[in-house]
């Protein structure tokens, strides 16, 4: 009998042992993919163009880390060279981070992203820190996190056209960012942990928030930081809205909880010292169509008679963002 458990002990951990070596070639296979993507119909055109914006050859620009995160002035370029960014950023359209300033072109995204950095600046210190973000997008975050001089710093993204932003700019840049195109659920197998991790607008994209937290904290090194944003409604009781299909005229919108169902998460998830940093409604200020981004956008979403109500009649954007620590 006692053979027999420990017969089946051994089995289970060469098992679990045997899915953690599977995951981690599954996810050498997906690194691989960033070059893989290339090729892609789709994608293909945005990668020539950018190898075209990579002949530009340029070296200690002047890079300015404020709300329009800029590289190079109009004047380090030939009138060449200026049509060739110009045509890049064309072709990745939509940006839906930043803004940008390359070499004097202005390219202003669809959110104003400098709103909720400079929301959340006060509460972090990444000197000498190694950082992710989960939901990098472009890199707005990152390249702007630059200035704290972490030890270092890594986006996760699997989107092929934020990859070809991100890539486009940072080719001026010149910065060691590492884009991943991987996921929030590939950040425990990824081959080191990490100090302090973001993840910004990504929660409620997410089928299992718990999960989702708890993938947070196991790729967290002992007393590691995080710090989050997501939507979430108004009240006292542990309680969240699940959309039917759509909000906002997003269809994967899973939960938006109220900010004690919140907390519960992050505790069931590992995490203590938990500081709600502040709550906003989302306004046009922060969102809005530009000639840079889709077609529509914030005032789209909402109901054109009640702007407190998203168009399927649920309560308008709003977000809550909050720090907490790994407790080991």
């Amino acid at each position: 009998m006692k053979s027999h458990f420990f017969d089946t002990l051994t089995n289970l951990r060469w098992n679990f042992i045997l899915n953690i070596y599977n995951y981690a070639m599954n996810l050498e296979i997906l690194q691989n993919k960033k070059n893989e993507c290339r090729t892609w119909k789709n994608v293909e055109p945005w990668y020539l163009q950018l190898l075209e914006s990579f002949k530009i050859k340029k070296n200690n620009l002047n890079i300015d880390y404020g709300d329009w995160f800029s590289v190079g002035i109009k004047e380090d370029l030939t009138k060449e060279e200026e049509q060739i960014i110009l045509e890049t950023a064309k072709k990745l359209i939509p940006w839906r981070k930043g803004p940008f300033k390359i070499f004097g072109l202005e390219i202003d995204s669809e959110w104003q992203s400098n709103i909720k950095y400079n929301l959340i600046r006060p509460y972090f210190n990444l000197k000498d820190k190694v950082v992710a973000d989960i939901g990098c997008n472009n890199g707005y975050y990152m390249f702007r996190m630059l200035e704290d001089k972490p030890k270092r710093l890594i986006g996760f993204d699997p989107s092929p056209l934020t990859l070809h932003q991100f890539e486009f700019i940072n080719h001026f840049v010149k910065s060691d960012i590492v884009y991943e195109m991987l996921g929030v659920e590939h950040l425990e197998f990824y081959n080191h942990k990490f100090d302090f991790i973001f993840m910004l607008g990504v929660l409620y994209h997410r089928p299992d928030p718990v999960g989702t937290l708890k993938s947070l904290a196991r790729g967290l090194n002992s007393k590691g930081e995080i710090l989050i944003d997501t939507f979430m409604i108004d009240g006292d009781e542990e309680i969240c809205l699940t959309p039917n299909k759509r909000y906002s005229k997003i269809p994967n919108i899973y939960f938006i909880p109220t900010i004690p169902a919140l907390k519960n998460w992050l505790e069931r998830a590992g995490f203590e010292d938990i500081e709600v940093l502040a709550t906003a409604v989302t306004t046009s200020e922060e969102q809005r169509k530009t000639q840079w981004s889709f077609d529509q956008s914030l005032e789209d979403f909402l109901d054109e008679n009640d702007k407190t109500k998203t168009v399927e009649g649920y309560p308008a954007p709003k977000r809550v963002y909050i720090k907490a620590r790994k407790i080991l």
